[in-house]
C-alpha cells in the first residue's frame, strides 16, 4: 500500500455492510494532490460509497480514512461541528448538484465559508467569484439554480465544492446529466485544478470522459480494487476481466 503524501487522502482496508452484505470488502487507494483519478466500474459497484465514505456522510465497519492527517475511523458518523476541519480538506460535488434552489449562485458559495467557518461576508464574496470567473460562469452570480443551464449548474456546484478550499475534490457521474461537448470543457476545467495542485477523484462510468480526464484510472469490482494503472493502460490494454467487462458495457451503450 503507497502511503498517502500531504494533502491527500489514503483509504486502508475499507469495509462497509449494509445488513448482510457487505458492499466494499477492504478498498485500499490513495488519491494523490495534483493527480485526476478516476474511479470506475459498472452501476452498484460502490463507487459513490468509497465517496461517501471519505467525506464522512456514510459510516464504515472496518479500516481507516485519512484526509491530509484528519483521521476517520470505523463507526457513528461525528457530528458536523465535529468535521469542520474535514470539510476544508475535502469538497464533494454530488451526480445531482444539490444546489439550495432558494439561494442565488453566489448565495449557495458563500453560505459554508460564512456559516460553518466563520469568514467574513466580504472575503467569502471574493473568493466565490473568483472561482465562477475561473470556471467560467461568473455572469450567472445572480442567477438561481432552476435558471442554469446543465453544464453551468455542475460548474457552480465544483465552485461551491471549491469555496473552503479543498486540497481533494471528489466527484460523483459528473458528465451524467451533459452532452460531450460539456463533457469535455467540464474535463478541460478539472484538469486545471489539478495542475493547481488539488488531488481530484471522480466515480464515473464515461470511459470517454476517463480516458480524456484522468491520469490514473482504479476500476472497482465486487466490492475490491481489481485494477489500476495509468488511463491509457488500463482502458486501452485492460487486465481483469471486470475492465474488459466494463469496456464492452460503454462500447454497447455507445
Amino acid at each position: 500500500m503507497e502511503a498517502a503524501v500531504s494533502g491527500g487522502v489514503e483509504v486502508s482496508g475499507l469495509v462497509v455492510r449494509r445488513g448482510p452484505v457487505e458492499v466494499l470488502s477492504g478498498v485500499d487507494m490513495v488519491i494523490r494532490p495534483g493527480e485526476a483519478c478516476a474511479l470506475m466500474g459498472v452501476s452498484g459497484a460502490g463507487k459513490s460509497t468509497v465517496l461517501r465514505a471519505v467525506v464522512a456522510l456514510e459510516p464504515f465497519d472496518r479500516g481507516s480514512i485519512d484526509v491530509d492527517g484528519f483521521m476517520l475511523r470505523p463507526g457513528r458518523l461525528a457530528s458536523e461541528s465535529a468535521l469542520k476541519a474535514l470539510r476544508q480538506r475535502v469538497g464533494m460535488v454530488f451526480q445531482a448538484h444539490s444546489l439550495f434552489e432558494h439561494l442565488t449562485v453566489l448565495e449557495n458559495l458563500t453560505l459554508a465559508p460564512i456559516h460553518t467557518v466563520g469568514r467574513s461576508p466580504e472575503r467569502a464574496v471574493a473568493t466565490a467569484r473568483r472561482l465562477l470567473a475561473t470556471l467560467g460562469v461568473a455572469h450567472r452570480e445572480k442567477a438561481y439554480p432552476g435558471q442554469l443551464s446543465g453544464g453551468e449548474a455542475q460548474r457552480v456546484a465544483i465552485a461551491r465544492a471549491l469555496a473552503l478550499d479543498p486540497m481533494t475534490l471528489l466527484l460523483d457521474e459528473p458528465t451524467s446529466a451533459l452532452d460531450p461537448a460539456r463533457r469535455g470543457a467540464l474535463g478541460d476545467s478539472l484538469r486545471s485544478l489539478a495542475r493547481e495542485g488539488r488531488g481530484l477523484l471522480a466515480a464515473t462510468h464515461d470511459v470517454d470522459f476517463a480516458r480524456a480526464f484522468a491520469d490514473r484510472v482504479v476500476v472497482l469490482a465486487g466490492g475490491q480494487i481489481v485494477e489500476e494503472g495509468p488511463a491509457a493502460k488500463v482502458l486501452d490494454d485492460p487486465a481483469h476481466p471486470a475492465t474488459r467487462e466494463l469496456l464492452r458495457y460503454a462500447s454497447d451503450a455507445g
